[in-house]
């Protein structure tokens, strides 16, 4: 069963209303949301981090980027690093690269959520490939993953064209 399928499964099995959107294949964040639509901000993006007790995931807005020196104190870890896209072949072996759903509870990991993701009213995110997007409740989300919520992603800055 693919990551979507799991997801979806997972959703109706808790009683959770969810949309499902598919759009044409978009490897980006600024493309998801372009083709969703939406501001590029409220799309949440998972970032996956390795640590002294193994991965686990960031979930915050997309045009923000993670402050790992404060993820690694906010967590009591030594040390962190990204995740390598090796090891996130191995560790979602179901889910293309870079699409992975923002629930550390189907992968055994802890999810640490930004609040500025964590008090939005919904949440919008890529479902294990790279066309297809699930909208939900932040709060159904945050009572189905139990995050740590926490201040720790900073917007990115604006790349300019020379």
């Amino acid at each position: 069963m693919n990551t979507l399928h799991r997801c979806q499964r997972y959703l109706k099995q808790n009683g959770v209303h969810y949309a499902h959107s598919i759009h044409a294949p978009a490897y980006t964040a600024h493309d998801v949301a372009e083709a969703e639509c939406m501001p590029l901000h409220d799309l949440a993006k998972v970032v996956v981090y390795s640590g002294d007790n193994g991965y686990g995931m960031l979930v915050l807005p997309a045009d923000y980027v993670a402050d790992l020196d404060e993820v690694r104190r906010l967590l009591g870890l030594n040390e962190i690093r990204l995740a390598t896209e090796s090891e996130l072949i191995e560790v979602f072996p179901d889910c293309e690269v870079g699409a992975m759903p923002p629930f550390g509870n189907m992968f055994n990991m802890p999810v640490l959520a930004d609040e500025t993701i964590a008090t939005a009213p919904f949440i919008v995110f890529n479902a294990g490939t790279h066309q297809d997007v699930l909208r939900m409740s932040s709060a159904d989300s945050h009572r189905l993953v139990n995050p740590l919520v926490a201040s720790f992603a900073v917007k990115a800055r604006e790349l300019t064209l020379v």
